[in-house]
């Protein structure tokens, strides 16, 4: 008995471990570190990439499931070079690999075949050579393939005309010959493969890939001549009779809309059925409106001047944040919503919100967000709720590495690259481990071509709008800048940009008093009281002068946001400020007439900005 028992432990031992490596390392580290050895990283962007970890979904570019898989590998534009590991075909849950604008050579790892829940390759503009695996006919769920911009040769695999799910594929700017399989892809870029696309003959190249009609071989075209009268007299009471039916639907769908505040026509429906954004799922209006109780006024997460979000539970149980975006023009909008959309989705980032699909009816654009629990910062720092804990001096701090690293993403990994235009507390989430999360990113971008609630393009809330965007309606990554400095001092003190000072009376907004009080050494003022003096008064100091660098008038004089994560990392800011320092002496400024206080630019706008709140808590 004791022996049968000491197999029965054995046997379960082993089904405990059989996720990890013989080493007892998680597997997918090991897959990882294999992809990292293989990789030449200059900027050692996966320094944090350590075999000792079990669990790899604290590393940089790594993005998990909620049950811990590695699901998105995501290193675009990081001077990468090296070759791609086959070990990568042991991350079996990777749905998103990202890899784009490196110089990473060799052959494609057939082993990526194995991936089959993948839904998005992208290995573009590096410098890899050899055939495209025949393997890829097995990423039965493969919905963008882009491998433009290599210098691959041989034939591309018939086996890829079987993915049925395929939306994009480039295979552009390569060394590929013919023949060319016919892809189900919506959109198939194969110019500047010169065996296949002469130069000067591109326009007769794109020819071939459209979908021709076909036509019945020669020996069926005189007998079907035989049955030719008698088919258009059937045709000719079938087509009367589907007119009649046609004219009946129509009368009736007209009466409704006489007779009705709204109809609501589903995209799918109404309009291209094979419209596709990959990964991103459509939901109907009918399923929204069931999810959210008929937009229920009770489920009001938040509202904005993108719109109103609303709490919803869909049929599988799964709770959503369903943003309504407001009344939404759709001439000529239909395809850049789409295209938008497309892009956003792709900016995929740990402490940026994930888009998980959308819903567009003949008047009605609303996008689908995971639920957040734990709300939005601004709902924690300032809505009290018993029993909920405020956020700590600790959570504090990684609340503002999170939202540098997801902004850091927006502008210097994604191509084209996102400014937010609206940074601040209420638009930066916290998952149920208090990560931060960058909501509403792109939405600016997303509706800039609509009419806005001020009389110019200038999107944000008074108070977190940098003076040149203010002044001039012209909007950078530098704007951002501005609005996360802004954003530390919320995190600080706890309340609102504009509103600060108001309960003593005081006529200033938070970036002038902090200055002052900074100046007359008494910044401990500042400090949410609901800390009790439980913070650092270093880290305190070295914090406001992020937050001071960041909000500098000149926006060329602010850091990059890949400089002031570094400097929150604890690396360049005593340089940086002492430079800064040097800068605002009166000797060196460069007009007599630039306002000295951010309020001063508030006043001096010729703009009519309103306090807009473009997202509220989650």
């Amino acid at each position: 008995m004791e022996v049968l028992g000491g197999f029965l432990i054995l046997m379960l031992l082993q089904g405990c471990f059989a996720s990890l490596s013989p080493s007892g390392v998680n597997y997918e580290v090991v897959a990882l570190m294999a992809i990292k050895n293989d990789l030449i990283d200059p900027h050692n962007m996966l320094e944090n990439w350590d075999i000792t970890f079990v669990d790899p979904c604290s590393w940089r570019m790594i993005t998990c499931t909620p049950d811990g898989y590695v699901s998105v590998l995501g290193l675009p534009s990081q001077n990468l070079s090296g070759t791609l590991s086959p070990g990568i075909g042991n991350l079996t849950n990777l749905q998103y690999v990202l890899m784009q604008n490196n110089a990473i050579s060799g052959s494609i790892p057939a082993a990526i075949g194995k991936l089959e829940k993948l839904q998005t390759l992208d290995l573009s503009s590096n410098k890899l050579h050899g055939e495209i695996p025949s393997s890829f006919g097995d990423l039965k769920n493969l919905n963008y393939l882009r491998l433009n911009n290599n210098s691959l040769t041989g034939k591309i695999p018939d086996s890829l005309s079987g993915l049925g799910a395929l939306t994009l594929v480039d295979m552009s700017f390569n060394n590929f010959s013919a023949p060319v399989p016919k892809l189900p892809a919506r959109t198939f870029r194969i110019t500047g493969n010169p065996l296949i696309c002469p130069e000067g003959a591109e326009n007769n190249c794109s020819v071939i890939y459209q979908k021709l009609p076909s036509f019945p071989p020669d020996d069926q075209i005189e007998s079907g001549r035989k049955d030719h009268h008698h088919i258009a007299i059937a045709m000719g009471t079938s087509f009367g009779a589907a007119l009649l039916i046609i004219i009946i639907i129509g009368s009736l769908v007209w009466w409704r809309y006489r007779h009705n505040k709204q109809i609501f026509f589903d995209v799918h429906d109404q309009y291209d059925p094979d419209v596709c954004l990959g990964h991103l799922r459509r939901y109907t209006f009918k399923e929204l409106r069931t999810a959210t109780d008929h937009f229920n006024s009770k489920n009001i997460l938040g509202r904005g001047g993108f719109g109103i979000v609303y709490k919803g539970c869909l049929n599988d149980g799964t709770t959503v944040a369903v943003k309504r975006l407001k009344e939404y023009n759709t001439l000529g909008g239909e395809i850049q919503f789409q295209t938008e959309v497309e892009l956003i989705s792709l900016a995929l980032h740990r402490n940026l919100l994930r888009l998980l699909g959308f819903c567009t009816t003949e008047s009605e654009r609303i996008l689908v967000y995971p639920y957040m629990v734990n709300g939005s910062v601004a709902s924690r720092l300032r809505d009290h709720v018993l029993g909920r804990p405020i956020l700590d001096w600790s959570r504090r701090k990684q609340i503002a590495l999170g939202t540098a690293r997801g902004l850091f993403y927006l502008h210097e990994h994604c191509d084209p690259g996102i400014i937010h235009r609206d940074v601040k507390a209420a638009n930066i989430l916290l998952d149920e481990d208090f990560e931060a999360v960058v909501g509403d990113f792109g939405l600016a971008k997303l509706l800039d071509h609509r009419e806005s609630h001020v009389s110019t393009a200038v999107r944000g809330t008074v108070g977190h709008i940098a003076p040149e965007y203010l002044s001039t309606g012209q909007s950078s990554d530098k704007t951002d800048v501005f609005g996360f400095g802004i954003l530390l001092l919320e995190l600080i003190t706890g309340q609102k940009a504009l509103d600060f000072g108001r309960a003593a009376s005081q006529k200033v907004v938070m970036l002038d008093w902090v200055k002052k009080l900074r100046q007359d050494g008494k910044l401990d003022l500042i400090v949410d009281k609901e800390l009790k003096k439980d913070y650092d008064k270093i880290e305190l100091e070295e914090i406001v002068q992020v937050a001071l660098l960041c909000t500098q008038f000149n926006p060329s004089n602010r850091p990059k946001m890949s400089e002031v994560l570094r400097m929150l990392e604890g690396d360049g800011l005593a340089e940086k400020w002492e430079a800064s320092q040097r800068d605002e002496t009166p000797s060196c400024r460069t007009s007599e007439t630039t306002p000295e206080r951010y309020s001063d630019f508030i006043e001096e706008s010729s703009l009519v900005v309103e306090a807009m709140e473009l997202s509220g808590p989650r």
